[in-house]
């Protein structure tokens, strides 16, 4: 039996005026997953345990690269991304930290875009930050670590942003009309998690497919291998195909991939919905309907389609309502009972089932048995 979960990061949203009172995915034009829907299960899942924040803060400090603005004389977020900073530009600067700020308690490490981590050795876990783009076009000012706890924190981002006042990277990039990567932004901090991997729990073997690091580092803790697709960039130009048809090939020899795609929740922190709504069709069709079209060939399989958590595009932030999912296989323990129009939030809600809390649907997935 071959598992695979297909994860469009943000997808799920609400109701838009613009859209006639329809979600960015009902509007989409998605018949893969409205084909997955109509044959499997739908319904949603509590991914959101009550008393957590819907953000994803694992291990370490966050670093996002971001373009501070001035207005007022007040200091304002004024893109969360730096432009979407490329990865070739980012590494530039994070190395420049490493280099110039780097020591035994202080390390940087280059990621993907704009995001990428800092290590504080002996640091506390207990500040509280937002994450940027939560306050994308609003003052910082409130927001800046002050604390005598946070002074190590505060004179880092001070000392990262004199240094990349007059970066050549900067400089070109403003050259160019382009955002500058003026300030690092440190956020959603944590301990290493402690977790059984899929090998102790479920004695699976498996992969994960993503763009983004935090997604990797979970997986590695869970005991996944990383799979690294050329274009994957967590962004709306992301490799969506690439990353599909590596998912099957790492099927061939594993029992269950993690394929998991950025772009809808970077497109809604942005507040773009035309940039959603394509990010969930390139999904649909490069993603969901390649590895459709190719999955039969390798034998019996069971899918699990589904956001991770809403990223409503008029909000711009995580929200912790239940997500769509759909379970379906090869067999027929997953088959439809009802017809069901097609996949979104209005369908999955009407269909009844209610996964809570959330984690269980993987236990659903690899059993085959709905409650």
């Amino acid at each position: 039996m071959k598992y695979i979960v297909l994860l469009g990061d943000g997808m799920s949203d609400e109701p838009i005026a613009e859209l006639d009172g329809l979600t960015p995915l009902q509007a989409a034009k998605t018949p893969n997953m409205d084909k997955l829907a109509q044959r499997g299960r739908i319904g949603l899942a509590a991914t959101v345990p009550e008393a957590f924040h819907p953000g994803s803060d694992v291990v370490a400090f966050r670093l996002n690269l971001v373009t501070l603005g001035l207005a007022g004389g007040d200091m304002y977020m004024q893109d969360f991304s730096a432009g979407h900073i490329s990865t070739e530009e980012a590494r530039e600067l994070i190395e420049c930290l490493q280099e110039e700020l780097g020591d035994d308690e202080f390390q940087f490490y280059p990621g993907v875009s704009y995001r990428h981590l800092m290590v504080w050795r002996g640091g506390r876990d207990d500040l509280h930050v937002l994450p940027p783009h939560d306050l994308t076009g609003q003052s910082v000012s409130n927001h800046v670590l002050r604390s005598e706890e946070a002074m190590p924190l505060m004179q880092i981002t001070s000392s990262a942003q004199l240094l990349f006042k007059r970066h050549p990277v900067n400089v070109k990039r403003e050259t160019a009309g382009k955002n500058p990567a003026n300030s690092i932004w440190l956020w959603g901090q944590g301990k290493r998690p402690q977790m059984p991997t899929l090998q102790d729990k479920f004695n699976l073997t498996g992969a994960v497919i993503s763009a983004v690091d935090l997604i990797k580092g979970i997986g590695i803790f869970a005991g996944l291998d990383v799979i690294d697709v050329p274009g994957a960039t967590g962004y709306l130009d992301t490799n969506y195909l690439g990353k599909a048809e590596a998912a099957l090939e790492a099927l061939k020899t594993r029992d269950y991939v993690y394929l998991h795609v950025e772009a809808p929740d970077e497109a809604a922190h942005s507040g773009s919905l035309a940039d959603k709504i394509e990010a969930i069709e390139r999904f649909d069709k490069d993603v969901v309907g390649t590895v459709m079209a190719g999955i039969d060939s390798l034998g019996d399989y069971r899918l699990l389609l589904l956001p991770d958590h809403p990223t409503p595009v008029e909000k711009m932030t995580h929200t912790k309502d239940p997500v769509p999912f759909v379970l379906c296989g090869s067999g027929k323990e997953f088959a439809s009972e009802n017809a069901v129009a097609g996949y979104s939030e209005v369908t999955a809600k009407e269909s009844g089932l209610l996964i809570d809390p959330g984690h269980k649907i993987m236990d659903l997935l690899v059993s085959g048995k709905l409650p």
